[in-house]
């Protein structure tokens, strides 16, 4: 089923994160079916924001597009304030102009790096897409074409490097494979290790499950 209603109102009923939103993350490997379950999210909020990374990396930076986000959208989010970022244009190469992403209730961030240490402090909840990093690299190579096959080999040597250094996924609060129906959600690692059933679709890991 991709019924999300359970997970979308536990979401609201966390404690803002950044100002008055709720910044929720979701990280993994390009490919894994991130921006996917983002967009199901956010239908299940009633038309949540989402931020999409790749909006911030561009051909040069693929991961150091942190001081960008933090000035674009965390400090105007932890003031109450709209954000106003500039998304980049992976055509043109160059950034395009500015959009508005007002401080609602949640706000969604996802992409390889979502939940990365600088960007933690600000999250209301972490999700990680449990999916075979071969796995998902293959399904991204697929899905842009032997035409980006060599963008795709310095992107998944660049992605290796940043899991490297900075994993995501040990601090992750719900573990969500992607299903030919739906999502299976099981405990995260930072969930209470003696929680090691899986989570039915409709609950959340907030701990009370």
């Amino acid at each position: 089923m991709n019924d999300l209603t359970g997970p979308a109102g536990a979401l609201r009923s966390l404690p803002p994160s950044c100002g008055p939103v709720r910044l929720v993350a979701i990280d993994g490997h390009a490919g894994s079916g991130k921006s996917t379950l983002a967009a199901r999210l956010a239908a299940a909020l009633g038309g949540a924001p989402v931020l999409h990374l790749d909006d911030f990396a561009t051909h040069e930076q693929f991961f150091d597009w942190t001081d960008r986000l933090r000035e674009q959208v965390l400090r105007p989010f932890s003031r109450g304030e709209t954000a106003r970022c500039t998304p980049y244009d992976w055509t043109a190469r160059r950034f395009g102009p500015a959009r508005t992403v007002e401080p609602a209730p949640v706000v969604l961030i996802e992409g390889v790096g979502a939940g990365r240490r600088a960007l933690r402090p600000r999250l209301a909840a972490l999700y990680w897409m449990e999916w075979d990093r071969a796995a998902s690299w293959a399904r991204g190579r697929h899905r842009d074409g032997p035409e980006l096959s060599e963008f795709w080999d310095g992107w998944t040597a660049a992605e290796e490097r940043h899991f490297a250094d900075d994993p995501s996924r040990p601090f992750a609060d719900a573990l969500v494979r992607q299903l030919p129906e739906g999502y299976e959600w099981l405990p995260g690692p930072r969930t209470d290790a003696g929680m090691n059933r899986s989570v039915t679709q409709g609950e959340w890991l907030t701990g009370s499950c």
